[in-house]
């Protein structure tokens, strides 16, 4: 039963948050989830879905959860840790800045109301109106300076004569000149600071941008290095202690936790990587389109002393809506560095187990090859795949494929073959001797003999270690642990969870046969009266007789022309009115036995043409 086993599965999350809180460990029903469902995913507890679960098992699992999320230094653990942070704290950069602009509306809804409900109408009254300055940030709203100036360009575009016209507009009509108004207003703050005549309190913020993208850039990239640099020797050493037989040495199995853990972490790097690049390029983009606003502007007003507010009004709107832009990525920039100093607490435990004075040791007349030497090593003509060699499989290549190098790879570009052959071993595909297409899926190898064996064991490893169904993507595989569609942008890992879907069924009218007895009975006397019924007829005798004049009649029919209606239609509908009778009779009840009855009749008909 699909529903107890829910129950069952959401009781013990419900435990182990519990057992995990006593113990002093916090953790969060998202981790829980994950690693219930981990447990009973993996094949080495042989948790059965298919039958009831009973009450040993459940406790089972609890005990195996709680032993793993108290497992402080574990790296399998560190990385469905960092998974899930990543999961509950990144989205896309649209859905971050309308996240922003929400809040930054919801804070300032009081400000609007209460200057779209007041009933203002002298000049001090009009003062209140320039918390404008709020929603444009430009400066503290408690600075005289900043608070005056504001003022003071909101009182040159909206004189006092005004505040009449906008009292009387509707609230949504006020809500919608206010914004112009604050666009305005901060468009003049701007172009009078560009002109050296204002721009209290506000900060450059294409100059800020200019040295914090390439710094964050800078320490990012730092990052990644130094998460290779770990992966790396990871792999090197997982090697040698495969080709060896030699046992002594560090633990295989942290050893490939560890290996996942810096994977992962590069992974997350890199799409911060694409974000902070992309907030690059789109300052760039602003810096360019402020200085030909600002031109423009010059040429607009040089020293005029009065310009067309059709000429110049949109001309502020547009560079407030530059300015807004600035705002936008360094919200971004910010958000993008708070996550990226948060995900180095993650792996900062495979780090302290395996430093470099631990590792040191084992890497001796080890070579630590990067992922370009070992892509290198395998991009030779000799290297390549020969598709005669698979001829029941579909190769592709970069120079007959289109698009090549925007394929989705699976496992996210890492050999399949290596996963399955090594158990788990981490080993970067190189695209360039082929990519083997099979059920419109892509996978790459990390050389030809390991696409010649191809993948195999891959599910069974990530059933061992659940943090790779996320790192490799085998959410297909593993549906039942993903809460996230599919329907991803490349480099992206993260998406809105699918709350709804259409669906429909069709099922035959009728697809079994009817198995109605229609001579069955339920009534007992019914059936006692048929059986009587057929004990008074082996008594009888049935009698026929036939007359002369029944004899040969067969059936006949006649056909005959059925009548036709018909219908007149006079040339005008002609109608009469006769008035209604109407009369009054007086001294009905007489005068007594001494006078006699005088009866007086009076008609009160009225002609119909007075009606």
């Amino acid at each position: 039963d699909v529903f107890y086993l829910f129950k069952i599965i959401l009781t013990a999350e419900q435990e182990v948050t519990q057992e995990c809180a006593s113990k002093g460990q916090a953790v969060s029903e998202t981790l829980v989830a994950f690693m219930v469902k981990a447990v009973v995913l993996d094949p080495a507890y042989e948790f059965n879905v298919d039958r009831t679960l009973t009450k040993d098992d459940v406790q089972k699992l609890i005990k195996l959860c709680v032993n793993r999320l108290m497992d402080t230094r574990s790296p399998a653990l560190d990385t469905v840790k960092m998974q899930v942070y990543f999961d509950m704290n990144y989205t896309t950069r649209s859905d971050f800045l309308e996240e922003h602009r929400r809040v930054l509306e919801s804070r300032l809804q009081p400000v609007i109301r209460e200057i779209t409900d007041s009933r203002a109408r002298t000049r001090e009254e009009l003062e209140s109106l320039y918390p404008v300055l709020l929603r444009s940030g430009l400066g503290s709203p408690t600075d005289i300076a900043v608070v005056r100036e504001a003022t003071a360009a909101l009182q040159s575009v909206f004189p006092q004569t005004e505040l009449g016209t906008f009292m009387s507009l509707t609230k949504r009509d006020k809500e919608r000149q206010l914004l112009e108004l604050t666009m305005i207003v901060t468009g003049i703050r701007l172009f009078n600071k560009e002109c050296g005549k204002g721009g209290e309190g506000i900060d450059d913020l294409p100059a800020i941008l200019n040295e914090a993208v390439p710094a964050t850039t800078q320490n990012v990239d730092g990052e990644i290095q130094g998460t290779l640099k770990g992966a790396q020797k990871y792999t090197a050493l997982i090697e040698k202690m495969q080709q060896s037989e030699q046992v002594e040495g560090p633990s295989m199995q942290l050893l490939k936790e560890a290996l996942i853990n810096t994977r992962q972490h590069e992974a997350f790097l890199r799409i911060i990587l694409n974000d902070v690049i992309s907030c690059a390029q789109q300052v760039e983009l602003l810096e360019q389109q402020l200085a030909a606003r600002m031109e423009q502007l010059q040429a607009t007003v040089q020293s005029k002393t009065a310009v067309p507010t059709a000429q110049v009004y949109p001309q502020f709107i547009h560079l407030s809506q530059l300015w807004s832009g600035f705002q936008d990525e360094m919200v971004l920039l910010s958000v993008l560095s708070n996550i990226l100093a948060s995900l180095e607490p993650y792996t900062r435990g495979h780090r302290e187990l395996f430093n470099d004075d631990v590792l040191a040791p084992f890497l001796e007349g080890v070579t630590v090859k990067t992922d370009e030497q070992r892509v290198q090593e395998t991009s030779g003509a000799d290297n390549r795949i020969n598709p005669n060699d698979f001829k029941d499989f579909d190769w592709l290549f970069p120079e007959t494929t289109k698009n090549f190098s925007k394929l989705p790879l699976q496992y996210r570009g890492y050999c399949g073959w290596a996963l399955g052959r090594y158990d788990r071993l981490l080993l970067p595909g190189n695209p360039e001797i082929g990519v083997l297409r099979y059920k419109d899926q892509y996978y790459v190898f990390s050389s030809k003999q390991a696409a010649q064996e191809f993948i195999r064991l891959v599910a069974e490893g990530a059933k061992r270690s659940p943090e790779l169904i996320q790192l490799l993507e085998l959410h297909t595989q593993f549906a039942s642990i993903t809460p996230y569609s599919q329907g991803k942008d490349q480099g992206r890992m993260i998406e809105k969870p699918v709350t709804k879907c259409d669906s429909g069924t069709q099922t035959d009218t009728h697809f079994m046969e009817s198995n109605i007895v229609k001579s069955y009975e339920w009534n007992e006397w019914e059936l006692r009266r048929k059986a009587i019924k057929l004990a008074n007829l082996r008594d009888r005798i049935t009698h026929s007789v036939q007359t002369n004049l029944s004899n040969m009649r067969r059936d006949t029919a006649i056909q005959v022309w059925p009548p036709k209606e018909h219908g007149t239609q006079t040339k005008e509908d002609a109608y009469t009115n006769v008035p209604k009778p109407s009369v009054f009779l007086a001294g009905l009840r007489g005068g007594g036995m001494s006078t006699a009855t005088d009866m007086t009749k009076v008609d009160l008909t009225i002609d119909v043409d007075q009606t």
